[in-house]
């Protein structure tokens, strides 16, 4: 059952009102991967989850303001609300497991770079942020693909700590 629509209409304006495209059927999910087949698409699977969500929306509005070559279309799907669409988003990520929030980059119709919720969660908006605009960098108007799937930051995303990750990141 999706969460109630006066639950997620705040969250889902983070992002529509910066320009991200907001998807909300698996039609519009097919027809935005099929248009940017020949470019580049950020997908961000959002969240209510307030321990990564609420940097990860934060996050995509400060890579937006960066001045590097950022991908032709952005969009977001939202995850507990959008089933279909989700579920169809994330068909597009196979051998890639279920997350959220979740923010993808693709080229060519294939991730090359993905941050999972391990990546998003007890992270600044900052660092965040710095990873998505370093994959712009990379990946935007360039030529170069990963030569093995799609890349991840390199973080320790849990360290050695006992707490579990949930309770780390409200530390």
């Amino acid at each position: 059952m999706p969460y109630p629509e006066e639950l997620v209409q705040p969250m889902r304006e983070e992002l529509t009102r910066l320009g991200v495209e907001e998807l909300r059927d698996a039609a519009a999910v097919d027809a935005a991967f099929e248009a940017a087949k020949e470019g580049t698409l950020l997908l961000v699977i959002n969240s209510v989850c307030g321990c990564a969500a609420a940097n990860a929306r934060p996050a995509v509005a400060m890579a937006l303001q960066a001045p590097v070559t950022k991908p032709d279309r952005w969009v977001t799907v939202f995850a507990g609300q959008d089933l279909e669409a989700t579920a169809q988003a994330r068909k597009y990520l196979a051998g890639i497991p279920p997350s959220s929030p979740f923010i993808a980059l693709f080229k060519r119709g294939e991730p090359v770079y993905v941050l999972e919720r391990r990546h998003i969660e007890g992270r600044s908006a900052s660092a965040i942020a710095a990873d998505l605009v370093q994959a712009f960098e990379k990946y935007c108007g360039t030529d170069v693909m990963p030569e093995e799937g799609p890349e991840m930051p390199e973080i320790d995303t849990y360290g050695a700590s006992p707490l579990p990750p949930t309770f780390r990141s409200i530390l």
